[in-house]
């Protein structure tokens, strides 16, 4: 019983450490691609200072192509893919194969893609229930984060009476790719390499 509690703990602790870290690069990562406000927004500020000392050590091997920041992409999957290694040490778990590892890292940083998108669009939707037109740091970076994704989908689904429901097409859509993604996460799936 105590092996177990230890071995929970240690997960947790894997989990929380790599995990909120990975969340930090992929913020800032994303700001970059939809080219949010880096340099007068706090957040972001914060965001560049918390993931340089990590990066920089990339970025003199990695270069940016095709306005994409590789060095970003690349501290993502060695992070995830040193989460799992980590939590596969533990006792009761187990570390899949090296194309099995890629595989489930690629899943689960898609995974948590998808998941930022969704929680900044409900988190956008509430905004404008309780208080629209309201702007802070915050809401800004949410709004430049999910506008690529809004603007299409505003496009294809126009207001009704004043009411955007453009962002519920963007939900079902990013669920969609989500339950796809997670038959990646399947251990049977990458396990059978």
């Amino acid at each position: 019983m105590g092996g177990q509690y230890l071995s929970n703990a240690g997960t947790f602790l894997i989990e929380t450490l790599f995990g909120l870290y990975i969340l930090f690069v992929m913020l800032r990562f994303l700001l970059q691609i939809v080219r949010a406000d880096m340099f007068d927004n706090q957040i972001s500020q914060a965001l560049i200072k918390i993931t340089n000392p990590a990066l920089k050590p990339f970025r003199k091997i990695i270069p940016g192509i095709g306005g994409i920041d590789w060095a970003s992409v690349i501290l993502m999957i060695v992070l995830k893919i040193t989460e799992i290694v980590l939590k596969g040490l533990l006792p009761g778990d187990t570390i899949p194969a090296v194309p099995g590892l890629f595989i489930l890292a690629i899943a689960e940083l898609l995974a948590l893609v998808i998941g930022v998108f969704l929680f900044c669009i409900f988190l956008q939707i509430i905004i404008s229930w309780i208080n629209p037109g309201a702007y802070n740091p915050i809401v800004g970076l949410i709004h430049q984060l999910t506008e690529p994704l809004m603007r299409p989908a505003r496009r294809i689904i126009k207001p009704v009476s004043g009411l955007d429901l453009s962002p519920m097409l963007v939900i079902i859509v990013l669920y969609l790719l989500l339950q796809a993604v997670l038959i990646l996460q399947n251990p049977n799936f990458y396990l059978s390499y």
